[in-house]
């Protein structure tokens, strides 16, 4: 049996071509039969539905995914992966690589591609994480994320006055209960 598998972590992978959907045309490409599992869910975490699917593999069957970053998120994860299925008879078939081998060359070529693909991963997280630092660098009141939503200065004085709780405020303003108590929370570390 053919399987494939297809995940997004992130809603941003749906705009640069990595979409489930899309993921799932190219494996029905290659394979037209194949049984497709689709996982929206980040890889940093566990991955429920890829676990089930590769404790469910046999003999004879094959894995197809297209790319090796959807397989594994490090080279140690990912050469883990490869060991276990290989032993129990199982094909890989990584797209945008081809099939990989159970030989010493075919070992050796995985376990350079798993290599590159953390180095690039690692490179880009430590891009991300200098680029906050310089942002928090040049303002202090800089935020990582979402910007805050405006509450409204008759809702705060509201709340100052005693008049409403904050989480009556959000329910009748339609602002997250978390947003109003991050605004209080702010302004108590600046006073402190």
């Amino acid at each position: 049996m053919i399987y494939g598998y297809c995940r997004v972590s992130t809603k941003g992978q749906e705009r640069y071509g990595a979409s489930l959907e899309e993921q799932r045309r190219q494996i029905l490409n290659v394979y037209p039969g194949a049984q497709i599992s689709l996982e929206a869910y980040s890889g940093a975490k566990s991955r429920p539905i890829f676990e089930e699917l590769v404790g469910k593999l046999c003999a004879g069957d094959t894995l197809v995914v297209c790319k090796l970053d959807r397989f594994a998120r490090s080279a140690q994860q990912g050469l883990d992966y490869i060991s276990r299925l290989q032993e129990k008879g199982v094909k890989i078939h990584i797209l945008n690589m081809g099939l990989i081998e159970n030989t010493p060359m075919g070992k050796m070529m995985v376990t350079m591609l798993l290599a590159f693909a953390e180095f690039e991963r690692d490179t880009i997280i430590e891009r991300f994480n200098a680029g906050i630092d310089a942002a928090r660098a040049a303002d202090p009141e800089w935020r990582n994320g979402r910007k805050c939503r405006d509450i409204p200065q008759e809702l705060i004085d509201r709340i100052n006055r005693g008049e409403i709780s904050i989480y009556a405020a959000a329910k009748e303003s339609g602002i997250p209960r978390t947003t109003i108590q991050g605004y209080f929370n702010r302004l108590k570390q600046k006073s402190a």
